[in-house]
């Protein structure tokens, strides 16, 4: 793993004068995605705010993440809501805990905010190209890392483009987030399915070797009966972006979009930023209430930020990938901040 402090002046420039915070362990992503925007910029927004310092691990896996919260060893992580999901479950990454402890670990977790800014896509290199995509077998595909929900939600994406399934019809190579660039531009699969933000630095990097084509779901599998148990799956949210928007996203790169119409339709991974239930209802209040009032700094300090799909409104649950088979309350401190703010919460969020 890549550690980073992020102590004050990393993000912006430290005050002269010390003053007592609270302090925060925190892990996040590699550099580059979403949740690492995310968690960077609300660690600035705080330390500016006088709310707390942020300690981050940044690389981290979000599977361990997620159990490390729940245990009350972290206080603060990204989590894809597919896992509080399988963990509730003692099952997929969570299986070796069981369902017992796993809903027992589960019920410790709640939420601050939420965002949906990684839409699940599939692409390949020009000079390999894939004549069908309703067609993988036989292919080797990166689909994920090692496991955890981006895994999940890549195998999901071919089995619902080709009907194909991991090591039947198609070979899934998987490796750890750092390595995905290095994977794929080696050459050594025909195919990638990630959930990216836009525009993701992550697909520049790849069409930096060479010409990429990336699609969306076409309409049609969309609506099929599959594909709308995958939009309404656990850990999954709609995702529907202008496509001239996703074109202008990338302008400059050599990458194509292909679409069959004039949206960039395929499926997100709803996320939560989730901290132990043990939080101080003050401090969450005092963390949710910076984050709402620095909705301006998250939307405009990247390119991306239009597109995380954060909650700066009101919560009514299933949008944000909850209230369904998706349990997790969120913290009373947070929606205290929300109806200060003048947001409606929906009672199947309330602890």
């Amino acid at each position: 793993m890549i550690k980073s402090m992020l102590l004050g002046g990393v993000f912006a420039l430290a005050p002269a004068v010390a003053f007592a915070q609270t302090t925060l362990t925190a892990e996040t992503t590699t550099p580059g995605s979403t949740p690492h925007y995310i968690d960077s910029t609300l660690a600035a927004v705080l330390d500016s705010a006088g709310v707390a310092t942020m300690q981050i691990t940044e690389g981290a896996t979000l599977t361990n993440s997620v159990q490390a919260v729940a245990e009350g060893q972290l206080d603060m992580a990204p989590a894809p809501l597919i896992l509080p999901f399988l963990l509730s479950r003692g099952i997929g990454p969570y299986s070796g805990i069981g369902p017992e402890k796993g809903a027992e670990l589960a019920s410790n977790i709640r939420i601050l905010f939420f965002n949906a800014g990684s839409a699940q896509m599939f692409g390949y290199y020009n000079s390999n190209p894939i004549e069908d995509i309703r067609d993988l077998a036989g292919k080797r595909i990166w689909n994920g890392p090692p496991r955890g929900a981006a895994l999940t939600s890549g195998r999901a994406m071919i089995q619902l483009l080709s009907g194909v399934k991991d090591g039947e019809g198609y070979e899934g190579v998987q490796n750890p987030w750092p390595d995905t660039v290095s994977a794929i531009t080696g050459g050594s699969v025909d195919a990638w399915t990630i959930p990216e933000g836009l525009p993701s630095g992550r697909e520049i990097a790849i069409a930096a070797a060479g010409g990429i084509t990336i699609h969306d779901v076409p309409s049609d599998i969309l609506a099929s009966e599959l594909g709308q148990q995958i939009l309404s799956a656990p850990g999954h949210a709609p995702y529907s972006v202008p496509v001239e928007e996703v074109r202008a996203a990338y302008a400059g790169n050599d990458i194509t979009i292909v679409t069959d119409d004039d949206t960039f339709d395929s499926f997100a991974t709803a996320f939560g930023q989730i901290v132990p239930a043990t939080m101080d209802d003050d401090l969450a209040y005092n963390i949710t209430k910076a984050y709402l009032a620095a909705e301006d700094r998250f939307l405009t300090g990247s390119p991306r930020g239009p597109y995380l799909g954060l909650s700066f409104g009101d919560i009514e649950g299933t949008s944000q990938g909850v209230c369904g088979a998706v349990q997790v309350k969120m913290h009373a401190g947070a929606i205290r901040a929300y109806e200060e703010a003048g947001h409606t919460v929906a009672d199947c969020v309330r602890p």
